[in-house]
């Protein structure tokens, strides 16, 4: 901490410096040009019409000026005379400060020189009764070379910051630690945490809340620790139950298999064994199948979005018009336009097919199914009923449980595993929807979803 501390004092000190110094060099610079400009119009005061408009007329009036470098020009362009070159060919009529005489009067200008090779700062005059223009330059550093110059300051500067960064951060970190370190202790010592400084006290109000969030914790391990034996019971149940499910199409399949390669069937009974172990074979891959995706609920992690749950149970329905005309059995609709609901299509489905699947298989000949779906109260509902053997009430709440079936003739037929309500449920509890039940044995059962 105290290193990054120190290091971040360094850097943001280290940038201000520089970003200062950078500033203050382009404000010096500008306030060097801006004093010269005033220095050289107060020279040019000192021209006159008694001097001389050659090179020792030029020469005179800069050592007059103090060295300042003084250059007379045609308002051609044409050079007279200048105090620093003996003779100047080159057309002037072209710099900006003479362009700038000819049009108001006088002009300035900051520029390297041609001849001289340095920065100079030009003040141009024109004398309409002489019919020439007066320049006078003196030399600048441009604003790198101030810059440079500086250099020796601004290192000086950097190494005293550092030092001060470096006792700062010793001394802040020793002072804002103190009452960390306090904190630290009490957390030791099991204390509750308490701290005078304000900007502390919402850290100890978090670490008192975790504290006893672990002790909750630690109470639901342990209660967690005794019910792990209502868990291993429930595992070995699970076992056993699909080991039974799984035994009676094994023993038919090995049993018909058994009677294929003796001798001494009919055609008819042959066709017949092979019909058997073809079912069996498709009910226990149904039976390994959902118990997988039984298990895989949990592990379904994939986003929901918005489904149009109307369109699914349309388009779904349709799919049992073979399974009910078998029955004899009437379908009654309630399906209302423009039903969604937040989840994922295959989801929905899986509950929409078990529901209507055991209507069917549970339902008498020549009986009735009635399907709603709208909204009450702002929610989605969902509502599969059935005139069908209904359920004991004692087996209500056995009714969504692993393997349970409430017609023990359907095993091994066209009856399901017990696994569909389960899936149903389970589903509906990871979304937070509400399911219920409600039936009169021999009458017929009502299945309900909120979501």
């Amino acid at each position: 901490m105290r290193k990054r501390i120190l290091w971040v004092s360094i850097l943001i000190t280290f940038l201000g410096l520089i970003l200062f110094s950078f500033t203050a060099t382009e404000l010096y610079y500008n306030l060097s040009v801006e004093h010269s400009r005033e220095t050289l119009a107060v020279y040019m005061n000192v021209f006159d019409e008694s001097v001389t408009l050659d090179g020792a007329g030029a020469r005179s009036l800069s050592e007059t000026l103090g060295g300042a470098r003084v250059t007379f020009i045609r308002t051609d362009g044409t050079v007279l005379a200048d105090s620093e070159a003996a003779e100047i060919s080159e057309n002037h009529a072209g710099r900006e400060e003479v362009q700038a005489a000819l049009e108001s009067g006088e002009g300035y200008a900051v520029r390297a020189s041609d001849t001289l090779g340095i920065n100079m700062v030009y003040y141009c005059k024109r004398f309409d009764d002489l019919g020439v223009l007066v320049r006078i330059a003196v030399p600048t550093s441009s604003d790198w070379n101030i810059f440079v110059q500086a250099l020796p300051t601004l290192v000086a500067f950097l190494l005293v910051d550092g030092l001060a960064c470096f006792l700062f951060t010793y001394l802040a970190t020793d002072f804002i630690l103190k009452p960390v370190r306090q904190l630290t202790l009490q957390a030791q010592q099991g204390k509750k945490l308490v701290s005078d400084y304000k900007e502390l006290r919402p850290i100890a109000d978090v670490l008192n809340q975790r504290n006893e969030k672990i002790e909750g914790d630690m109470k639901r391990i342990e209660e967690e620790k005794e019910l792990a034996l209502q868990a291993k019971n429930s595992k070995d149940e699970m076992i056993a139950n699909i080991t039974h499910e799984m035994n009676t199409p094994l023993t038919s399949i090995k049993g018909f298999a058994d009677l294929l390669v003796g001798e001494g069937l009919t055609e008819e009974q042959r066709l017949r064994a092979v019909n058997i172990i073809r079912a069996q074979s498709e009910r226990l891959s149904s039976l390994i199948t959902e118990t997988i995706h039984y298990s895989e609920i949990d592990n379904d992690e994939l986003p929901s979005y918005d489904v149009d749950f109307t369109g699914l149970v349309r388009d779904a329905l349709g799919a049992f018009e073979p399974n009910m005309r078998e029955k004899n059995i009437t379908l009654h609709t309630d399906i209302a336009d423009g039903v969604t609901v937040f989840s994922r299509y295959e989801r929905l489905l899986v509950i929409l097919n078990n529901l209507v699947g055991n209507a069917i298989r549970y339902n008498k000949e020549g009986g009735e199914i009635s399907v709603f779906l709208g909204r009450e109260n702002g929610f989605a509902k969902l509502s599969v009923s059935d005139t069908g053997i209904g359920i004991a009430e004692e087996n209500l709440d056995k009714v969504f449980s692993r393997f349970f079936t409430v017609d023990k003739s359907h095993n091994g037929q066209g009856g399901g595993f017990g696994l569909g309500l389960a899936v149903v449920r389970k589903l509906c509890r990871k979304a937070g929807w509400t399911i219920s039940v409600e039936s009169k044995l021999g009458e017929g059962t009502i299945f309900t979803i909120v979501f």
